[in-house]
């Protein structure tokens, strides 16, 4: 065979595999190279050029001129070399050219094996690029296989993988089923390029919006912030740059068909959309549906919200495990919290104010506190210190935090209850009402 002939055939077995001819000529260099190494022991002298396009391999060997050969690979003899080149002398270097035949059978064997190894390496390669370049797109494949932890996706040579962590857990799959998910992350291994997908982040949520409504893909609708429990509920919170659009409508679409789309790819997802607003107490409300609050009282400093509920409709209205109010949370930031009418009126009776209201107090404060029956501001402030400071965990540093979160709150119900005592407001959706102010006073007097 010769060298037109070899590289054809290369040729031929790379232009199956996709493989780039720049990168066939510098596989052909190596292989070589390898060759050479097997045949003399030593290819540091040695330089191959490949050129393709002329079908032509030029193996050169440099050899030092002697009388006395001890390793050929090295040297030649000085009659052999003036044979070729007369007027050398001894230690001139030689160029000898070496014959692509020399290497026989074992050159298509070896050829074989190490153009397989080099295609599959370089195709690696071009699937890593590739899919690294596509983070955050939309991928569909058929299911390969279910393993218990993963799911694995085949498109085209390409293998994708969906943890168990970025599954929907309600779903299943069987092998063939055609499956969507959004690239996530890609790394090189040893084993090869590992895409991660995913059915269960927020973004690809986002992204099937971004297909089933034009305007978002056109830039008129934007998406906010997003929060999901995949597989039961998401919110998602849109605004329209053009006055003329309304952006729930324009996500919903006629009928509902463009979010259906949607929840039928989520298999059956509950999804709210929500219209932005500039106001939170309006925000929040919104973001709480299907749940209806009686009251919400809000602190936009430290983007704390309580969210009054009437006792009947509190468990259906907040959610399982209170899921609905944690995805308003998350997708507004605040944190809100529930609590049930009749234990707002029991609170406006007694005017205690317990611990876990006071903002800025972490749960693990107000444990400390507890276990040494601490419940209420009032217990706090009656106190001695030194009995504070001999509970475990509590020291200098978090007892003077303590304090000076109580502290902040307090006066922060002090200036409430001025400013509605001057301004003296009608009761409105979303405002703190006239029972509330009382419920402040009575408790800014007891402590």
């Amino acid at each position: 065979m010769n060298s037109q002939e070899l590289i054809q055939c290369f040729s031929d077995i790379a232009k199956e595999k996709n493989v780039d001819r720049t990168e066939l000529g510098t596989i052909l260099e190596e292989l070589f190279l390898v060759l050479l190494e097997k045949q003399f022991g030593d290819a540091s002298n040695c330089s191959v050029i490949v050129n393709i396009d002329r079908g032509e391999i030029e193996i050169y060997q440099e050899k030092t001129i002697v009388e006395d050969v001890e390793d050929p690979a090295l040297e030649i003899e000085l009659e052999k070399a003036c044979a070729m080149e007369p007027d050398l002398e001894i230690g001139d270097p030689f160029i000898e050219v070496v014959n692509p035949a020399l290497f026989g059978r074992r050159l298509i064997a070896t050829a074989k094996q190490f153009l397989s190894q080099r295609i599959r390496d370089i195709e690696k390669k071009y699937i890593f690029e590739d899919y690294y370049g596509r983070v955050g797109e939309i991928a569909i494949g058929d299911v390969r296989q279910v393993h218990r932890n993963n799911i694995y996706i085949h498109i085209d040579q390409c293998e994708i993988r969906i943890p168990k962590e970025e599954q929907i857990e309600s779903e299943r799959f069987r092998r063939g089923d055609t499956i969507r998910g959004i690239i996530k992350s890609v790394e090189m291994t040893p084993k090869g390029p590992d895409i991660i997908a995913s059915r269960s982040d927020t973004q690809f949520l986002a992204k099937l919006f971004e297909m089933e409504v034009p305007e978002i893909e056109d830039g008129i609708i934007e998406i906010l912030a997003i929060s999901r429990a995949p597989g039961e509920r998401a919110k998602i919170i849109v605004k329209s740059s053009d006055k003329r659009i309304d952006a729930v409508g324009a996500c919903v679409g006629m009928r509902g068909s463009r979010i259906q789309a949607v929840v039928r790819e989520l298999n059956g997802e509950k999804i709210d959309v929500i219209n932005f607003t500039s106001q939170p107490e309006v925000l929040i409300s919104r973001a709480l549906s299907p749940a209806k609050p009686i009251n919400l009282f809000i602190d936009d400093e430290k983007k704390y919200c309580v969210a009054v509920f009437d006792d009947e409709e509190m468990d259906s209205g907040v959610g399982k495990s209170y899921q609905n109010v944690n995805l308003a949370a998350e997708v507004t930031q605040y944190t809100i919290e529930a609590v049930k009418q009749s234990e707002y009126e029991e609170t406006k009776k007694d005017g205690t104010v317990y611990l876990d209201q006071v903002v800025g107090l972490t749960p693990r404060m107000v444990n400390l506190l507890g276990d040494a029956e601490i419940h209420n501001v009032a217990d706090f402030l009656s106190a001695p210190k030194e009995e504070l400071l001999a509970i475990k965990g509590v020291g200098e540093k978090v007892l003077e935090t303590i304090s000076s979160r109580i502290d902040s709150y307090i006066q922060n119900l002090n200036t409430e209850m001025e400013s509605e005592r001057v301004e003296k407001p009608s009761e409105k959706d979303f405002d703190i009402d006239v029972d509330s102010i009382e419920v402040i006073e009575e408790v800014a007097e007891e402590v």
